[in-house]
């Protein structure tokens, strides 16, 4: 009966080995399953890390590239006319006044002569060009350095009135120095009672004006313009846009130009007109304050671009050592999105 017994509990114990090193085995496949998927969302995360970040330094180096290219069109092309338009009054005013000796103003004379063609040759040029160069300034300096921009979100396409139309039928003053640009300062204290905001529409009728001084904020460094007393609402130059300074600095380029009549007649020898001419000289004080703004002009869209391309280096700033922890990026606080994502909207 033993031997009954023995081989009883033999074909009983054999199933629960057979389970016990199937389950063993099991879980060995299930624990090398969970680290090979660990190890490839690891990989994956890093993987597609790296190519964000290629494409922010791709983007980065194209927008600072054409940054960089706009600013310089446009300050070559600015500063080229309003040297010459300088020079060109300078040696009138020499060569026609009284002043000088007759050697001196035959030199004047035949540098007037010898500048007058490339002068009027720039100044058309840049009045072909100016439409174009104003978008650039908006495409590739205004926007590019904005980092609050969403492409993506709502915008109208004429969100921005601003325009030379604008500032001709606003008659906008350039010897006003309430009109010269200015950007604040960042460190002007903040005032605990402001003064109440006057609605645009309303502006105009107030008797007094505002301007930016050392006590404005950046963020209020605009000014407003008004057509007349009885105008519905203002319209707003924002000192911060490289827009609206090629638009001003070309509005009073022009202004300029058209004050230069006689002394232009005279240096392309076609003709003269003494009466002209002599209106002209008595005004030399207020022309050469002229041609001071428009240098200061272009002095300060320079110091803008300047300024909004190191917003374009702080745009594409790389993100710190948390920006590459997965999930913790995401937090907005850390600003680890050098680039926003996001749905396309109309």
């Amino acid at each position: 009966m033993p031997n009954d017994d023995t081989h009883d509990i033999a074909p009983k114990a054999a199933p629960l080995r057979w389970l016990s090193k199937f389950n063993h085995g099991f879980n060995i496949v299930t624990g090398l399953s969970a680290f090979t998927v660990l190890s490839s969302l690891a990989v994956g995360y890093f993987q597609h890390l790296n190519a964000y970040q290629e494409k922010v330094s791709s983007l980065a180096k194209e927008d600072m590239t054409l940054a960089a290219a706009t600013f310089t069109d446009i300050s070559h092309a600015f500063s080229e006319v309003q040297a010459l338009q300088q020079t060109l009054y300078t040696d009138f005013a020499r060569a026609v006044g009284e002043k000088s000796d007759a050697g001196d103003k035959a030199l004047a004379t035949n540098n007037a002569r010898a500048i007058s063609e490339r002068y009027e040759k720039a100044r058309v040029e840049l009045r072909e060009n100016i439409d174009l160069l104003t978008r650039k300034a908006e495409i590739y300096i205004d926007r590019a350095s904005d980092s609050y921009r969403d492409p993506a979100e709502k915008h109208n396409v004429d969100e921005d009135p601003l325009s030379r139309r604008v500032l001709r039928d606003y008659a906008f003053d350039c010897s006003d120095k309430f009109n010269f640009p200015a950007f604040g300062n960042v460190h002007a204290p903040d005032d605990d009672t402001p003064p109440k905001e006057v609605a645009d529409d309303k502006y105009c009728a107030i008797a007094e004006k505002r301007g930016v001084d050392e006590t404005t904020k950046p963020k209020d460094a605009f000014i407003r313009i008004c057509a007349g007393p009885n105008d519905k609402a203002a319209k707003r130059i924002n000192w911060y846009s490289a827009k609206h300074h090629v638009l001003t600095m070309h509005y009073c380029l022009e202004a300029a130009h058209n004050k230069l009549a006689a002394a232009r007649q005279w240096a392309s020898g076609i003709g003269r007109d003494a009466a002209k001419e002599s209106d002209v000289l008595q005004g030399e004080k207020e022309t050469n304050a002229q041609f001071d703004d428009l240098a200061g002009r272009i002095n300060a869209f320079n110091s803008l671009a300047l300024y909004q391309m190191e917003q374009i280096r702080v745009k594409y700033r790389p993100g710190g050592l948390w920006c590459n922890v997965p999930l913790v990026w995401n937090i907005s606080s850390l600003n680890c999105f050098p680039v926003r994502t996001a749905s396309l909207t109309h």
